[in-house]
């Protein structure tokens, strides 16, 4: 392990060990995500909670980064930021996404420089995707470098994914072990502790009626000292 002052993209504590890295399908993500998915990924339950936790934490007027994102962002349609910068791995969802003002298509798990000044972010979030990443450690650090003091890092997910793209770490973990793998990446970066969610939700319509659940929603949520 290297010691880590999240200066330098390359100067990271590596926690996961290479096992924990490793993925059933290891060909090019760029493949893999070639043809845009114009679908919802998370049930409208666990969208509805996600939206009210971005209302609840990220100020109107905000600089907010959508990493790994697509063409729909969550935030609440009421409220104005001062840009929404978008990054992904398939160019025509995020043209398609009206929240951006901007985007640029990048791979992180074969490059994690973020092509960003440092503190020029207020808000970074990442939806349903730190489950992809097999290189975790330097996202953490860059994403630590770009945000403001006081900047808060919101990672949200829920028990879906493809499971040929998780890393070992996360198809083979529980829910808890996910949000205590998350914490730990950013922790060894040199973030504060996080907060941790674990929340169940209510169906939308009939189902929920009844007593039905949502997807599960989970979020680990830190802020840049």
């Amino acid at each position: 392990m290297r010691a880590s002052v999240c200066r330098d993209p390359v100067m990271t504590t590596l926690v996961l060990s290479d096992a924990e890295r490793r993925k059933l399908d290891e060909s090019d993500d760029g493949l893999f995500y070639a043809e845009p998915r114009f679908v919802q990924h998370l049930d409208a339950a666990f969208r509805a909670r996600l939206t009210r936790l971005y209302q609840e934490r990220i100020p109107a007027g905000a600089v907010v980064l959508d990493l790994m994102s697509s063409w729909v962002s969550h935030l609440p349609e009421e409220v104005g930021y001062g840009e929404v910068i978008g990054h992904g791995l398939n160019g025509q969802e995020l043209q398609a996404n009206p929240r951006l003002n901007r985007h640029w298509v990048q791979n992180l798990n074969v490059d994690q420089q973020l092509p960003l000044a440092d503190a020029s972010l207020d808000a970074a979030l990442i939806v349903a995707g730190w489950q992809y990443l097999q290189q975790p450690e330097p996202v953490a650090c860059e994403l630590l470098r770009c945000l403001r003091p006081g900047g808060v890092l919101i990672v949200a997910f829920s028990n879906r994914l493809f499971p040929t793209k998780a890393p070992r770490i996360w198809s083979e973990g529980s829910d808890a072990d996910r949000l205590a793998a998350v914490a730990r990446v950013l922790i060894a970066q040199g973030w504060p502790r996080p907060e941790l969610l674990a929340e169940a939700t209510r169906a939308r319509g009939p189902l929920g009626w009844i007593g039905g659940h949502g997807d599960p929603f989970f979020a680990v949520i830190a802020t840049r000292p």
